[in-house]
């Protein structure tokens, strides 16, 4: 696993804003206020309840154990580790990569602060869960195997994960079977990775970026939307958004973690045909990249050395604005993003809580910028700061962490009220380690999925798909809509969490 980084005394750096941090807790300090620092604790404990393959020494869930042993043998070769995406047991490679690139974002923007509440060991260790993976998974330059498991089987069993019957067959994409949004975005992953890694394990950042490039230029070479290579996918995690946005998405972090020229040419002159300055979008998630990527390009207008590429990237700022402003409810049309009577952002019905978390990790990002480059956005319904920017994300973040009317905590595990019953197999089921008798496809169902009693195992820091429209929610383990989870979601809270902390510390801005 990682090196072990041990807490240490914060940089000056981390205080390069202390008199607006000092500014934003004096406004803050008449709210509620919460313990960040265990939101983020449990964050990074729930991806440990997630991991598949043979589980470390140090494992803290102490209710998994190994599982999917033989993942890939059938194909002859190594797919053991990585991450269940959600409460079944298919790994997804779309989804998996996304959370790994969310995982290592965080850390690139907020590291010194995980690294302050004694968290970024924790950190590492879960971005490499999954970047290992990764390294398994692609096999040779061409080739990059999707998924583990088959989503339709899976779902007719209610099993641990420790007991699993149901198919481990895996699917690749080549040459013959193109897949450059899989591709892209597991580039992209590794290469924001690499840069995480870069200083305390150099040897691996360089194996990551080695792999990062060679997925860009199959992506690249040979195009394609993945679900049309495999069908088995379709169901579960199509590519709506098509392959353009994360062949741009793949680019962008390369740039940035290599700083070669080639990378950014490659966004700025394919801004327009692949829809980078084009799409004025309302969502970011696993699927559509498009705002992450339009604040990210943002973010570049910072450096001279961009200065021949300002009017292109200019649009993408302005397509990244347009996004915020849709968050904000300041677009004069209907591209505002929906809200709950609580004031939660309400995207869609199946697992909102994704685009929640997504959203308040992009704002408070370009809360930092615009604070940094001393800038306004000028939406259409009125000039926003990065003041009112950070608070409505962290209305967002608090609404989740209970701060809503239910008073309900969707992190698992967080607060005193928090769903008990989540739609999770491994957490519904009694541990293994306590009871190894083998418990079958049906008889999970037949036992423990339609219990009323409360889930035995609680799957810390699990970000559940949260209330419907009208801030209602039903702590049901069927209604899987509401209280499924996924990595994907608590991923982008890591980073917040870290920031908040220090922000509702002030012992910690005192002592600057």
């Amino acid at each position: 696993m990682a090196e072990i980084m041990q807490k240490k005394k914060p940089s000056f750096s981390l205080y390069r804003h202390c008199s607006v941090l000092l500014l934003l807790s004096t406004i803050f300090s008449s709210v509620r206020a919460f313990d960040y620092a265990d939101a983020l604790s449990k964050s990074l404990l729930y991806f440990e309840a997630q991991r598949s393959g043979r589980l470390p020494y140090n494992q803290r869930v102490t209710w998994r154990d190994h599982s999917g042993l033989t993942d890939g043998l059938e194909q002859g070769v190594d797919l053991v580790g990585g991450y269940y995406d959600a409460g079944d047991h298919v790994k997804f490679g779309l989804p998996m990569a996304f959370t790994v690139t969310m995982l290592s974002w965080g850390v690139i923007e907020y590291g010194e602060e995980i690294s302050y509440v004694g968290e970024m060991e924790h950190a590492f260790e879960a971005i490499k869960w999954g970047t290992d993976y990764f390294i398994k998974a692609h096999t040779s330059p061409n080739v990059l195997w999707a998924e583990v498991g088959d989503g339709d089987t899976d779902h007719y069993c209610w099993q641990r994960p420790e007991d699993m019957t149901t198919s481990r067959q895996a699917f690749k994409i080549d040459e013959n079977n193109p897949g450059s949004d899989l591709a892209g975005e597991t580039a992209a992953a590794m290469a924001a990775a690499s840069i995480v890694f870069r200083k305390n394990n150099p040897h691996y950042s360089h194996l990551l970026l080695h792999h990062a490039q060679e997925l860009f230029e199959f992506g690249e070479k040979y195009r394609g939307k993945y679900d049309n290579s495999v069908g088995e996918v379709k169901s579960y995690y199509a590519s709506v958004s098509g392959y353009e946005d994360e062949l741009l998405w793949a680019a962008l972090w390369l740039y940035k973690a290599t700083d070669n020229e080639e990378y950014l040419k490659y966004v700025i002159n394919n801004a327009n045909s692949f829809g980078g300055i084009g799409w004025a979008i309302t969502e970011f998630s696993w699927d559509v990249k498009f705002a992450g990527l339009q604040i990210i390009a943002s973010k570049l207008l910072q450096e001279k050395k961009h200065k021949e590429h300002s009017h292109v990237l200019e649009q993408y700022r302005s397509k990244a604005e347009h996004y915020i402003c849709s968050c904000l409810n300041k677009n004069n049309n209907s591209n505002n993003v929906e809200r709950t009577p609580g004031g939660l952002l309400y995207v869609r019905q199946w697992n909102n809580m994704q685009y929640v978390s997504t959203s308040a990790f992009l704002l408070t990002v370009y809360s930092d910028f615009l604070q940094k480059s001393n800038q306004k956005i000028s939406c259409q319904g009125g000039i926003v700061d990065h003041i009112e920017l950070f608070n409505f994300a962290k209305s967002q973040v608090d609404y989740i962490l209970g701060l809503n009317p239910r008073n309900m905590s969707y992190l698992v595990g967080f607060g005193p009220n928090y769903p008990i019953r989540v739609h999770h197999r491994g957490a519904s089921i009694v541990s293994y380690r306590e009871n190894k008798g083998f418990i079958g496809c049906t008889q999970g169902y037949d036992y423990w999925y339609n219990r009323d009693e409360p889930n035995p195992n609680i799957l810390i820091g699990a970000l559940v798909g949260g209330p419907d429209n009208q801030d209602n929610f039903e702590d049901d383990r069927a209604n899987y809509v509401q209280t499924e989870a996924c990595t994907y979601n608590t991923a982008p809270l890591v980073g917040i969490f870290a920031k908040l902390n220090v922000l509702n510390n002030p012992p910690l801005i005192a002592s600057f």
